[in-house]
């Protein structure tokens, strides 16, 4: 029975000393039980920064700011050709490529002239033996008006000698005539460059079939280029020719003037835009076929809080400005939307009458 009694009492110390241990822990953890230096809950201050001197503030507010819409297009140039011959003929060679500087009257290209060249051949042999009728006929003319005042022909025979030499030197003159449009023909064969300029696409190859109407290269004049884009039809009846237009190239990193140079009079009815040209400044590195940005403001001025780009800080992709509590400065997340000259939206992080530093290069 005793026995019975010292397994029992065993069992359930064993249980509480676990629970015992267990307490303790929790005690410890929570700072009940421990040393005598306990941090209090609550929020430590952050270090703060003073205004530094010349520091310059801005007072931020709202403003009206024009909504601008930023249109992709295409930088061209005012003067395009697309070399195509005049008739079908095979392809010899291609003598130009792609940004080839070329001179007016440069070869750019030369196709097969069998064909034109006999048919050239039978028209000069025409020619010759119409001649050689036009001086027989001519000869037989002189003899019978010789007769005809001896009276030793007929009138009937004076007058067919007549007709006869007239008829022959039209036929020269229209053997003539297509022995010279053979020649002009011939001449076709050979593509050259109608202008100065650069060679934007080389469209066909040696062995390809050229045909009247599909060009072989494709040149243009690298001076004079104009940015085209498709506005949406709404933004576009404002659009007036000679009116100035903000222009960005994110491939030169700059935004520059241009104006307007020609409003397409017809909208496309399968996107509901109509094409802007605008003439671009000459800029350096400016080319045929990069991209850019046609900036307009289509609708009516909204008020928005801008502040200065230069208030921005970077940490990042993260973007914050300091802002004055007192005299001291604090370090507030912000995020930012379209950016107006040397100002850009705040979408968040500020609110009215909050001054901040306007200078960004204050060290974080």
């Amino acid at each position: 029975m005793s026995e019975h009694n010292s397994i029992s009492t065993h069992g359930w110390l064993l249980p509480s000393a676990a629970i015992g241990v267990l307490l303790l822990v929790i005690l410890f953890a929570l700072g009940i039980l421990g040393g005598p230096d306990k941090i209090e809950p609550g929020t430590s201050p952050a270090q703060e920064l003073s205004l530094p001197a010349g520091a310059r503030t801005v007072v931020v507010g709202r403003q009206a700011a024009a909504n601008v819409l930023s249109w992709q297009g295409t930088v061209r140039s005012r003067t395009v050709a697309k070399i195509a011959p005049k008739l079908n003929a095979r392809i010899l060679d291609v003598l130009v490529h792609p940004g080839d500087s070329v001179k007016k009257g440069d070869v750019l290209a030369r196709l097969d002239d069998r064909d034109l060249r006999a048919a050239y051949d039978a028209a000069a042999a025409a020619q010759i033996a119409a001649q050689a009728q036009a001086d027989q006929a001519g000869a037989d003319e002189t003899r019978m008006i010789d007769l005809y005042r001896k009276q030793a022909a007929t009138r009937q025979n004076y007058d067919a000698a007549v007709a006869q030499a007239k008829a022959a030197r039209a036929m020269v003159s229209q053997a003539a005539s297509a022995a010279q449009q053979a020649k002009v023909m011939l001449g076709e064969n050979v593509l050259y460059a109608p202008f100065d300029g650069v060679i934007s696409e080389r469209l066909k190859e040696p062995g390809d079939m050229a045909m009247p109407g599909e060009g072989v290269v494709l040149m243009h004049k690298p001076d004079a280029l104009r940015l085209e884009a498709a506005i949406a039809s709404q933004c576009s009846e404002q659009i007036r020719s000679g009116m100035p237009v903000n222009v960005r190239l994110d491939a030169l990193q700059q935004t520059v003037s241009a104006r307007v140079d020609e409003v397409a009079p017809e909208i496309d009815p399968s996107t509901h835009t109509r094409m802007i040209k605008a003439e671009l400044p000459a800029i350096a590195g400016l080319r045929h076929g990069q991209f850019g940005w046609l900036e307009l403001s289509c609708q009516a001025e909204r008020q928005t809080t801008l502040i200065p780009v230069t208030a921005v800080l970077q940490f990042g992709q993260l973007q914050a400005v300091k802002v004055l509590d007192g005299q001291q400065l604090h370090t507030r997340h912000i995020r930012t939307g379209k950016r107006y000259g040397d100002q850009v939206q705040v979408l968040s992080g500020l609110h009215g009458g909050e001054t901040i530093v306007s200078d960004s290069g204050l060290a974080p």
